[in-house]
């Protein structure tokens, strides 16, 4: 027995049909059946947004920037968070070589750590050690850095060997740095005999009060070609129309660097600062490897001396802190870079205030 069709269900059909092969409708108007009557509306529900291409994204999709951050953020985690934490624990416990198997164990003494690091250490002087040094070490390396950057920001028959050649200490990994000095800073070295040649006695340079200054002096020599990359970064930033109007106006070299060129190097200058003492402050290699261990009182930076806190006397527990001491020392000089960097940016026409 046959049935006769019904046109009014044979043209929901055919709009079914329709809507499946040009994707999903927010919303569907009546049916008109062929005779002019109004069938039967067919809701439809939206699964999802077409884009451009035609492709359905659904709500997982439209969520993506943020689940695309949990592999990043378990490593950020595991390599950053959980070893902060477990230094800050530790140095709260009394840790040393007789408790350090069962080191979860260990008696717990809060924040006594931190007073015999203050009282009974040489924390004060380390501080005072690795910023002053840091300091003088940045100061000296940032006109050099921008000298160099200026000498080879023209073209010129040569520049790129000159500019491989000022990258070298750079790219000289620190440990490798601090043994050539050594070898020729010790007695009978290459140093020594060129002050001889001159007819002066500078002493020992390893040991005793000249060891400030020789670690000032292989730190400069280390650190100033990052100052000059990030000057010469800045340098490409002038336009070239800014020197032709300079020179259009007969300005002399000096004013053309201190109105014209300066300015722009203002950003990039204060990067290299920072990131240099935040650099130096936190720098182990360089002087373990220079003088060795038991360093010398003038240059026990605060690296040098959490180390020989831990692993020759064996006082877990009091490095730990002096760890932290030194964490704060390094989150100060960011803190102040960031916020300064916020409120440069939120006085420019386009930045968030």
């Amino acid at each position: 027995m046959t049935t006769a069709s019904n046109p009014a269900s044979e043209s929901r059909r055919a709009a079914r049909t329709a809507r499946r092969a040009s994707g999903p409708a927010v919303a569907v108007g009546p049916d008109v059946t062929p005779d002019g009557t109004t069938a039967e509306t067919v809701p439809v529900i939206a699964s999802g947004v077409d884009t451009p291409a035609g492709r359905r994204r659904g709500p997982s999709e439209r969520n993506r920037p943020l689940w695309m951050l949990i592999p990043g953020g378990l490593l950020m985690i595991i390599v950053i968070i959980v070893p902060l934490l477990l230094g800050i624990y530790m140095s709260l416990l009394d840790l040393d070589q007789y408790t350090l198997r069962q080191w979860i164990e260990a008696p717990f003494i809060a924040f006594a750590n931190y007073v015999e690091a203050v009282t009974s250490t040489n924390l004060f002087h380390g501080v005072w050690l690795s910023v002053s040094y840091s300091f003088i070490a940045t100061i000296i390396a940032m006109p050099i850095g921008i000298a160099a950057a200026v000498a080879t920001q023209n073209a010129f028959k040569g520049r790129a060997v000159v500019r491989s050649v000022f990258l070298i200490p750079y790219v000289l990994p620190s440990f490798v740095v601090a043994t050539v000095w050594r070898t020729m800073f010790q007695p009978g070295g290459i140093v020594e005999h060129g002050f001889k040649f001159f007819g002066a006695d500078p002493g020992l340079f390893l040991n005793g009060p000249n060891t400030y200054w020789t670690l000032v002096f292989v730190q400069i020599w280390a650190s100033w070609p990052f100052i000059y990359l990030l000057a010469l970064a800045g340098l490409q930033a002038v336009d070239h129309e800014v020197h032709e109007a300079a020179a259009l106006d007969g300005a002399l070299w000096w004013t053309k660097l201190r109105y014209v060129v300066f300015p722009y190097l203002r950003g990039p200058i204060s990067l290299a600062f920072i990131i240099g003492m935040l650099n130096h402050i936190n720098n182990f290699t360089l002087p373990f490897v220079l003088f060795g261990i038991p360093a010398p009182h003038d240059v026990e930076l605060l690296p040098v001396l959490t180390y020989v806190t831990s692993f020759q006397s064996f006082r877990f527990g009091l490095s730990a802190a002096m760890a932290v001491v030194s964490l704060i020392l390094i989150a100060i000089p960011l803190f102040v870079y960031l916020r300064a960097v916020k409120l440069d940016d939120a006085e420019t026409p386009g930045g968030r205030k």
